[in-house]
């Protein structure tokens, strides 16, 4: 039982330590590049935000895949560089990027990034191994 603990620990690190370092640099970029455009957000997306990264540190670690992890850590990295963003720019959250299109545009940042290719990684890991093992999804829990 312990084994089990400590293996569990050991692979929340994972996620937790990606999770700080590509809030660091979502944060880092947002202080040196000026950003015409900022989107405010919700007290109610504040709050899906932290359940977001608190479940993708604590449940994915149970899939026992190292690219699982470090999806859940990129897209957590993600989420945790917004919502640190919502606590630190009054205005709203910075999107220095703008692609502008003949009508329309779109305007993100980097935590905007990491979260999109985080959950790519983090669910293409989950389904190859849902596919590698194949016979233990179909075994009674």
């Amino acid at each position: 039982m312990r084994a089990i603990a400590s293996l569990l620990v050991r692979s929340r690190i994972t996620p937790v330590v990606t999770a700080v370092a590509f809030a660091s640099v979502d944060l880092g970029h947002k202080l040196m590049t000026r950003a015409d455009y900022h989107h405010v957000r919700s007290p109610f997306a504040v709050l899906a935000m932290a359940v977001v990264i608190i479940g993708l540190v604590t449940l994915v670690p149970r899939v026992p895949s190292r690219a699982a992890l470090l999806g859940a850590g990129i897209a957590a990295g993600g989420a945790l560089g917004n919502l640190l963003s919502v606590l630190v720019w009054s205005q709203g959250v910075p999107d220095p990027f703008v692609v502008e299109g003949t009508r329309q545009g779109i305007a993100f940042n980097l935590a905007d990034l990491f979260a999109v290719g985080g959950d790519a990684l983090l669910l293409s890991a989950v389904l190859v191994y849902g596919l590698r093992h194949r016979e233990q999804l179909r075994e009674r829990v």
